[in-house]
């Protein structure tokens, strides 16, 4: 059991720093920055971070139960920042797609 909720720690731990990352170059693309800015180099070095802490996670939980765990809250995370933060529009094939995304995940869940 302990070995799980350090897998799935480690997972959220790498999730949350990627999702930093995208921001962050979200951020330089929405401004026109230039590909080496602060922004962009900021979201490559936490993609480098994040990578060492999915290292962590693969050595107590299986590949799928990470990537589903990560897949979830990626994308649910995104889409929110998108929404509310970059003013993105959701509609209904966006709130479709995100319903379809999280059916396949409760079924690798499962699987898993």
């Amino acid at each position: 059991m302990t070995h799980l909720l350090f897998g799935f720690g480690f997972t959220l731990i790498t999730a949350m720093i990627v999702i930093i990352g995208d921001t962050a170059i979200k951020y330089a693309a929405d401004g026109n920055q230039h590909m080496w800015s602060g922004l962009v180099v900021l979201g490559c070095v936490l993609y480098a971070i994040s990578a060492l802490f999915w290292f962590f996670a693969m050595q107590h939980v299986t590949l799928v139960q990470a990537g589903v765990a990560y897949s979830m809250i990626t994308l649910l995370a995104l889409a929110l920042i998108g929404a509310l933060w970059f003013d993105e529009a959701l509609h209904f094939r966006e709130y479709a797609g995100l319903a379809c995304a999280l059916l396949a995940m409760v079924l690798l869940s499962r699987v898993a």
